[in-house]
C-alpha cells in the first residue's frame, strides 16, 4: 500500500541522488545504487515521521515506474492508523481513551521508529473501525509468480 517510487540520479561528483516525487523532504546520496536506495528508506521515514509529527497528511504514492521503496509492515500499518485518526478527526488523547491507555502509548504506537507489537496496531484499528488486511506480493516479477495472495 506504501510503496513510494524513487527516482535516482547519477550526480557529477559520481554519489547517487535518491529522491522520492510524492516526498519532496526525503532526498538522500549513496555512492551506489544500493547504498541510495538503502538511505532513501532511512530519509522517507524521516518525512513521513515529520509529515505525522506536524499532522499533515501522508502522500498517496504514485505510481511506480521504475525503482520504489516500500515501507515496512509495521510502519505501513502505523501510517494506516494514523490516516483513519485524521479521516475520522479524532485526536491521539481521544485515541488513547478509547483503547484505555496512556497518550504516551499513543505516541508510540504512531511512532514510526518505536517497535510496536502486532497486537497494539491492531486494537488500534479495530477501535477505529478498521481491521488489518495481509497480502505477500512475488518480491520480483517472476515467469509464473502470481499477482498476490490475501491472507
Amino acid at each position: 500500500m506504501y510503496t513510494y517510487p524513487v527516482i535516482l540520479t547519477r550526480l557529477e561528483s559520481g554519489q547517487i541522488m535518491a529522491e522520492f516525487p510524492d516526498v519532496p523532504e526525503a532526498l538522500t546520496y549513496g555512492e551506489t545504487e544500493e547504498l541510495a536506495l538503502d538511505h532513501a528508506r532511512d530519509a522517507l521515514y524521516e518525512a513521513l515521521d515529520q509529515y505525522m509529527t506536524m499532522r499533515k497528511d501522508i502522500p498517496a504514492p504514485g505510481p511506480v515506474k521504475g525503482h520504489s521503496v516500500p515501507v515496512e509492515p509495521m510502519v505501513g500499518i502505523k501510517l494506516g492508523i494514523y490516516e483513519a485518526m485524521r479521516e475520522k478527526g479524532l485526536t491521539q488523547d481521544r485515541l488513547a481513551s478509547l483503547l484505555a491507555c496512556d497518550a504516551r502509548q499513543v505516541r508510540r504506537l504512531l511512532d514510526i521508529f518505536h517497535n510496536s507489537t502486532l497486537p497494539q496496531l491492531v486494537m488500534a484499528l479495530e477501535v477505529l473501525d478498521y481491521r488489518l488486511e495481509v497480502q505477500t506480493v512475488p518480491a520480483r516479477n517472476t515467469p509464473g509468480a502470481t499477482e498476490g495472495m490475501h491472507v
